[in-house]
């Protein structure tokens, strides 16, 4: 019989892209909406920021970057639950509250972007 830990998943390649492809995305976000306000030049009104961000493409882009930040942040935050909480129960607890957590975020911001 092996005799296994339930900590060290071996994840690191897998962390490592999913990070970096995160970032891009969010970066690339980060980029369309300074263009976005470069282009805005002086204008101020809400009719404005509305019509932008009632844009089907600005929708699912804003939910995309969305979903990528709290793919970003689970694993850094799962990261270091695993590198800095030595007790096995509460880096369970600690897991399971961050998990509840970001998916109650990814379901209001559906809300949010397409309410």
């Amino acid at each position: 019989m092996v005799d296994r830990k339930l900590t060290g998943a071996h994840y690191g390649l897998r962390d490592w892209a999913m990070q970096r492809i995160t970032a891009i995305i969010m970066g690339i976000y980060a980029l369309v909406f300074i263009a976005f306000l470069l282009g805005m030049a002086g204008a101020e009104n809400y009719a404005q920021w509305q019509a932008f961000f009632s844009q089907t493409w600005v929708k699912v882009f804003t939910q995309t970057t969305f979903i990528a930040l709290l793919l970003h942040a689970w694993v850094g935050i799962r990261d270091l639950w695993m590198d800095y909480i030595k007790p096995m129960g509460l880096r369970l607890f600690l897991h399971s509250a961050t998990a509840v957590w970001l998916v109650g975020c990814a379901v209001y911001s559906v809300k949010v972007i397409w309410g």
